[in-house]
């Protein structure tokens, strides 16, 4: 991450071990890599629940990022987060992406939840979670999304492949 903060593209991916796109250098994608470094320099032990890239197949093509807003929370809740990039969408990743990140979950037995904060306007990102037994349980406002609706499903539901 810090080496995409530099927009070092080569350099991130020589240490992630896979070649990343310039989706990775987007504003976007710079503002979660700093928010995301800022959280792991306060507590490293949320290293392992951050964003990850989002690779498909044998070949290693990274089709995006995906990870968790942090660790569980006291009641064993955790955001997942995802972005495919432009070129991937409308292909299956999304879905294939959160089937992933729902299946980590339940493997973690101090997961009890897991949520998904969605701009009501990001279609796509709706669709992505329909028939995987999310509800929506309120809303919320992000700061740098806007208002988002709340959706949860029990962390135990391990979706089909």
């Amino acid at each position: 991450m810090a080496a995409l903060l530099d927009g070092d593209l080569a350099e991130a991916g020589r240490v992630a071990g896979v070649s990343l796109t310039e989706y990775f250098l987007t504003d976007g994608a710079r503002w979660l890599w700093r928010f995301r470094l800022d959280q792991m320099a306060a507590d490293p032990g949320r290293a392992r629940w951050m964003v990850r890239q989002a690779v498909v197949g044998d070949k290693g093509l990274v089709v995006g990022h995906a990870g968790f807003h942090g660790p569980p929370d006291e009641a064993g809740m955790v955001e997942i987060g995802y972005s495919i990039a432009p070129d991937f969408r409308r292909q299956g990743y999304a879905r294939s992406v959160l089937i992933e990140l729902l299946r980590r979950a339940a493997a973690e037995s101090t997961v009890t939840t897991v949520r998904a904060a969605i701009s009501p306007d990001n279609v796509a990102s709706l669709a992505t979670i329909a028939g995987f037994g999310f509800v929506e349980v309120g809303e919320q406002w992000d700061e740098e999304d806007g208002r988002e609706l709340v959706f949860e499903v029990p962390a135990r539901r391990v979706p089909p492949a």
